[in-house]
């Protein structure tokens, strides 16, 4: 055997015995504007296709109040149209002195005195929109309608009915969740203008 040919047997065994180690594969690292446009995308195919839509990472008391709210979609009068159930005498418990009547505004009340910013200047509740409303008013929390609200900002129509921004939906319309609404708490879609809005409530 040729000393050549021992020579490449020799680095062959060595070939099989010690393999060369793969160069390591890097891997791409997302930067906080491609996760936020990753976000914005899913937050935008979850609208397109009546899913639920994605609070944005660190958005604080109103993502935390959009979660409370949407762990309550589809609670529901029992019976339908007394104004009550076990559920919706929880949400009673967060509003002063109020008795079995219409509920939107203790359903407001509940989900805010969960997430930690009470009604009221005690954090007493409200049962009464108007009263909801006057208090914004007086504490510099009342947004003037045509503004564009901010999930988990309150959306009210004059004394009558009060709700929870969810999102903006890309065309500009407003997706809420509403307590008392066709005698249950229920996802509904606005438009722009909150379908006649008297304005908004940022907590």
């Amino acid at each position: 055997m040729s000393l050549d040919v021992t020579l490449a047997r020799v680095a062959e065994l060595q070939r099989l015995l010690h393999p060369p180690t793969p160069a390591p594969v890097a891997r791409p690292v997302a930067s906080a504007a491609s996760f936020a446009g990753a976000l914005g995308q899913a937050t935008a195919t979850a609208a397109a296709t009546g899913a639920a839509p994605v609070a944005a990472a660190g958005a604080g008391r109103g993502a935390q109040m959009v979660a409370l709210a949407q762990a309550e979609l589809g609670v529901t009068e029992q019976p339908p149209g007394s104004n009550d159930s076990p559920r919706i005498a929880e949400y009673r418990t967060a509003t002063a002195g109020s008795g079995v009547g219409p509920w939107c505004n203790y359903f407001v009340s509940w989900v805010a005195k969960q997430a930690g910013a009470p009604l009221g200047e005690q954090g007493q509740g409200f049962g009464a929109v108007a009263a909801t409303w006057d208090w914004a008013q007086r504490t510099g929390r009342a947004i003037p309608a045509g503004s564009t609200p901010q999930p988990g900002d309150l959306i009210v129509w004059d004394g009558r009915h009060i709700g929870m921004v969810e999102s903006v939906l890309p065309d500009g319309r407003i997706q809420t969740i509403e307590g008392n609404s066709s005698n249950m708490v229920t996802r509904r879609v606005h438009g722009a203008d909150g379908d006649g809005a008297t304005g908004y409530v940022r907590l």
